[in-house]
């Protein structure tokens, strides 16, 4: 079991704020799977406009948030972590299911497990809960890619 704290979490997420959504992470079996934290402040900037008079966690940033933590769980299998020359990109989502809503206060725990990993595409099936109920379910794939090199500089 390896728990992380945000420390640790900004040496394998190459995310800042205000979009890294991984607080914690509680458990991490490399080449299985992780389980993580993200904690839904109303501090959050996405709040001022969804919505104002109830204020919800959009669902795309649930799956970022699953995403996030899929990351984590890549480089730590590999035994790597995030470099100027390469990024892991979001390649893919599918079966992306809505159970409820999440709203600040809420401690949204991610769980994500690898499926495969082939050719540089990793897929993971991801679940959020929040105190234990299903909120998201996804597959997600991730890949790996060299960033073209700034010549102006």
């Amino acid at each position: 079991m390896n728990a992380m704290d945000i420390q640790g979490i900004l040496k394998f997420l190459p995310h800042r704020f205000p979009f890294l959504l991984v607080d914690r992470v509680k458990e991490l079996e490399p080449g299985k799977h992780i389980v993580a934290m993200k904690n839904v402040s109303i501090n959050e900037p996405y709040f001022c406009g969804h919505f104002p008079h109830y204020p919800v966690m959009p669902g795309v940033l649930i799956v970022e948030a699953l995403a996030q933590a899929a990351g984590i769980l890549s480089f730590k299998t590999m035994g790597d972590a995030p470099d100027e020359k390469s990024l892991y990109f979001f390649v893919g989502i599918d079966k992306a299911r809505f159970k409820a809503p999440v709203v600040p206060g809420d401690q949204l725990e991610l769980r994500v497990e690898i499926v495969r990993q082939m050719r540089g595409i990793w897929k993971y099936n991801g679940t959020a809960l929040v105190g234990g109920e299903v909120v998201c379910e996804a597959e997600l794939m991730c890949a790996k890619r060299d960033i073209p090199a700034n010549d102006s500089q």
